[in-house]
């Protein structure tokens, strides 16, 4: 079995975040680092080059892989703000309609610009998934 890249280290989030080139996206992401401070009560953490995450959960597939990942986190990409809703989206059709503009994918959701959306409902969601995590999860 290979091995999951991205894993978490001592990276500092500060630096990292500090580092992002684009004005506005690193201010968001200091914004969307407090919500998430806020919501789980976790120190937040690098998980590999790019990914701030808070929390972990332990997973095991049927196939026999395990390993930990973070209940939720984001990343400033260069297209989008990336967060991770670990729980996937089929339970938040509500939500989604009311946040604002975003796309999604599996588990990820992107938004060009903090504005774009409505704060309080990203926490709700945020809020939701970090809950349906911790109630799934193996460990």
């Amino acid at each position: 079995m290979t091995e999951l890249k991205t894993k978490r280290n001592k990276g500092d989030v500060e630096t990292f975040l500090n580092s992002v080139p684009d004005d506005k996206k690193r201010q968001d992401s200091f914004t969307v680092l407090e919500l998430m401070k806020q919501v789980t009560g976790k120190k937040p953490e690098m998980w590999g080059d790019s990914i701030v995450g808070f929390g972990s959960y332990h997973y095991k597939y049927a196939s026999g892989r395990e390993g930990d990942w973070f209940l939720t986190g984001f990343s400033p990409r260069k297209q989008n703000l990336t967060l991770y809703i670990m729980s996937g989206f089929d339970e938040y059709e509500q939500l989604l309609g009311k946040l604002g503009k975003h796309s999604t994918g599996k588990s990820c959701l992107y938004i060009k610009k903090i504005e774009d959306v409505d704060m309080d409902v990203l926490k709700e969601l945020v809020k939701k998934s970090v809950e349906h995590m911790k109630k799934t999860s193996v460990g």
